[in-house]
């Protein structure tokens, strides 16, 4: 989660919506594992009369890339400041149904997060493949920090990437941060 726009009013706002908020009602079925879900429609009804009331707002904005889905869920107080964070992971298949699936499962889950809701775990197989775990992507910060060390390291940036499996420093996900940090004090200890 990116904290860098907040403002104590938006935390306050958040504070008191959190106080007020329920959490969402398991009103859907899952007959894949015959158990009930709170689904996205749940989620947002739930939360939306009372972030509104409390002088927020959540915009959530899909992406796909070719092999992974994103959502970016920001919420916004009336005072300017806002939060946001990304989730990521891989449909369980790649036509237009599955991307939909994982991008709906990515919905629902970051708002309820964000908002401190409580919902089910129960149609998370339907989404997301089953071996793949969904961690958000590292902050534009953090992948400035990466590519300053990559340069400043004479690491080629190509071979890096592909070692990580991603296109680019900015779809690196959180899970990998520990592994590339204890690189980039290897290969610095080995520089000296």
């Amino acid at each position: 989660m990116q904290l860098e726009h907040s403002t104590p009013e938006l935390f306050a706002a958040l504070a008191k919506m959190q106080g007020e908020v329920e959490n969402a009602t398991k009103g859907s079925f899952n007959p894949h594992f015959k158990s009930k879900y709170a689904d996205l429609a749940e989620v947002l009804n739930t939360v939306r009369p009372v972030l509104a009331a409390n002088g927020l707002s959540v915009i959530q904005s899909p992406s796909f890339d070719g092999g992974i889905c994103h959502v970016t869920t920001t919420i916004a107080h009336t005072g300017g400041g806002y939060i946001y964070g990304t989730m990521s992971c891989v449909p369980a298949k790649q036509d237009g149904q599955g991307i939909g699936a994982a991008t709906t499962y990515l919905r629902r889950y970051s708002l309820a997060g964000m908002c401190g809701v409580a919902q089910e775990d129960d149609d998370g197989q339907s989404a997301v493949h089953n071996k793949t775990a969904i961690y958000p992507l590292i902050s534009p910060s953090e992948a400035g920090r990466i590519k300053e060390s990559i340069e400043s390291l004479n690491i080629d940036e190509a071979a890096f990437l592909k070692h990580y499996g991603v296109a680019s420093i900015g779809q690196i996900t959180t899970d990998k941060i520990a592994a590339i940090d204890r690189a980039f004090i290897a290969k610095n200890k080995a520089q000296a």
